[in-house]
């Protein structure tokens, strides 16, 4: 009778045993979920956010829900990227307390071809840009398909598009992948950032001097206003008319300024004005070009004096490089008929990115059109000067008046000639600048006589660059309708290069509160397999992962049957 009593015990405390461990694990479980312990053990910190990203996230009031068009059958390097855009978006909702989620989507899940069409066409009119894949069928062929590397960030009825995949000729499929997965915190949180501001900076495009066409700088008004208010106006002489902006662009004046229009610039500066100047100390008229040959004259704008001032000068000589773009030119051949054959074009240069500057990192070439070049002046500590763009090692420069002839393009340039290297086209200025009229008399520029000069100005930041053209996209005529193309597109070849990204990382940058563009700098490390001897080890590898498996199991059951035998055998 003991004994059936003493089991029962038993299996009484076994159950109370079990039911206490599941019991232990429920309520571990439920007290985990309240922990947010997250450890980051990766040597690039991949996973971890920077401190203004989780700033902007702790202060998210509304909710926001980004859609994600990277999904369906891809390469495994996009399927890497979408796993990081999983990963990112996850530290975004813990860290925004839930306020943010997310849904991946298939734009091409769709059997019916029409339906995707249509679906396509209207990712990419809310400004989604499409990529052409080459992918693998079972049959052991390759297809082409239509991908959607970007996103939908929607807040409050607002609709955002960001693509986050780096499309940069100039480097390897892999290192385009990478540099996507180190823009893609940036990518989102600016975006964000902009969404749930109470604050929407203003800036303006100034005019009166001649500049450039609205219709011919619409592709970066329409993309900047994604983050400002975009204006344009004229100064009019008004001191304090443009206090109310954030930044103010200047692109490319023709006519020169007046004294006054200058004295309101430089006191919107000393009272910590950001100003991104766009301008050519030689005009060439390119449009000449049609008839077989233009020319290039000195053009002064009357505002040399001022930028020398805070520490820049703009040369006045064009710039030819080697490195150039393509153009499309007739040639006669020798039945005189004429044929288009592509031909380098020394006069349009493909500007390099400084790698070192968080405005500039793994951006695209930037394309200009007789650029000049720019010299950094001054010793003014004060003062501190980043080149941004810069020509390649093979460029020179020509002074005016030049006469420049479609001829040019048919000769092969001599090498020794370009000789010239690095000189810089976009440089940016940051820290404290003397006016440029410390000095002077002012009492005749302006009918404010209440008027009080600041002589130093406030920390602020300029850019400088010599080369208007950079900011002007081209015009589609059809009619009497005109379209505006995409800034930085080669009309001929479809191909983008990094002009749009380039002007909306400078004003961001000049006008960044929060430190956000500093994330730009973030770099990660490419891990690749050695291919060599992933190839020689191939049959190594195949052995070890198919019996390696097999054998632990293996090696786990004969200890365990050993230990077993062993603490049951026990006398």
């Amino acid at each position: 009778m003991s004994t059936g009593a003493d089991n029962n015990k038993i299996r009484l405390r076994s159950w109370l045993q079990f039911l206490s461990a599941v019991a232990g694990i429920i309520l571990l479980a439920s007290l985990s979920s309240f922990l947010r312990l997250r450890l980051d053990l990766t040597e690039d910190k991949r996973y971890t956010l920077s401190d203004p990203t989780l700033k902007v996230l702790s202060g998210v009031k509304n909710d926001i829900y980004v859609q994600v068009y990277l999904d369906g059958e891809m390469p495994i390097p996009l399927k890497k990227l979408k796993r990081s855009v999983r990963e990112m978006l996850d530290e975004f909702r813990i860290a925004s307390r839930r306020r943010i989620d997310y849904e991946f989507i298939n734009p091409s899940e769709s059997r019916d071809a029409k339906q995707r069409q249509t679906r396509y066409q209207s990712l990419i009119n809310k400004g989604l840009t499409p990529v052409n894949i080459q992918a693998g069928d079972a049959e052991g062929g390759s297809t082409q398909k239509i991908i959607f590397p970007g996103m939908l960030i929607n807040c409050n009825g607002i609709e955002v598009p960001v693509n986050f995949l780096k499309n940069n000729p100039a480097i390897s499929y892999e290192q385009n992948i990478l540099h996507s997965v180190e823009g893609l915190e940036y990518e989102l949180i600016q975006n964000i950032a902009t969404l749930s501001s109470d604050t929407i900076y203003k800036v303006a495009f100034i005019e009166g001097q001649g500049e450039i066409p609205e219709i011919e700088t619409a592709d970066l008004t329409l993309n900047l206003a994604r983050f400002f208010t975009v204006d344009r106006g004229i100064i009019g002489g008004k001191p304090g008319i443009l206090d109310n902006y954030a930044a103010v662009i200047i692109a490319g004046p023709e006519k020169e300024f007046s004294e006054s229009d200058k004295l309101v610039l430089d006191q919107y500066i000393m009272n910590g004005g950001k100003v991104m100047w766009l301008f050519d100390e030689v005009a060439v008229n390119a449009d000449s070009l049609v008839y077989g040959e233009t020319v290039g004259l000195y053009r002064p704008l009357n505002i040399e004096d001022q930028l020398f001032m805070y520490g820049a000068r703009v040369n006045p000589a064009v710039v030819q490089d080697l490195d150039c773009m393509v153009i499309r030119l007739k040639v006669a051949s020798g039945n005189s008929s004429q044929q288009i054959v592509p031909a380098p074009w020394v006069y349009y240069p493909l500007l390099i990115p400084s790698s070192d500057n968080a405005v500039t990192r793994n951006l695209n070439r930037v394309k200009g059109e007789f650029v000049n070049y720019i010299d950094t002046v001054g010793l003014d500590r004060a003062i501190k000067k980043s080149v941004l763009l810069s020509t390649s090692g093979n460029s020179r420069t020509l002074s005016p008046p030049l006469i420049v002839s479609l001829k040019e393009a048919e000769l092969t340039p001599d090498v020794k000639d370009f000789n010239k290297s690095a000189l810089p086209v976009a440089v940016l200025l940051e820290g404290v600048f003397p006016s440029a009229f410390r000095n002077r008399v002012v009492s005749n520029l302006t009918d404010n006589k209440n008027l009080k000069i600041r002589t130093e100005s406030r920390y602020t930041k300029l850019i400088v660059i010599a080369d208007a053209d950079i900011i002007r996209n081209e015009v589609s005529h059809a009619g009497l309708e005109t379209t505006p193309l995409p800034l930085g597109q080669d009309k001929y070849t479809g191909q983008m290069f990094g002009n749009r990204d380039f002007l909306i990382n400078c004003l961001n940058y000049l006008v960044d509160d929060h430190g956000i563009m500093e994330l730009r700098s973030r770099e990660m490390k490419l891990r690749l397999l050695n291919k060599i001897k992933v190839k020689s080890g191939k049959t190594e590898w195949q052995l070890i992962n198919v019996l390696g498996p097999v054998l632990i199991v293996i090696l786990a059951g004969v200890l365990y049957n050993y230990f077993r035998k062993r603490k049951y055998t026990k006398v």
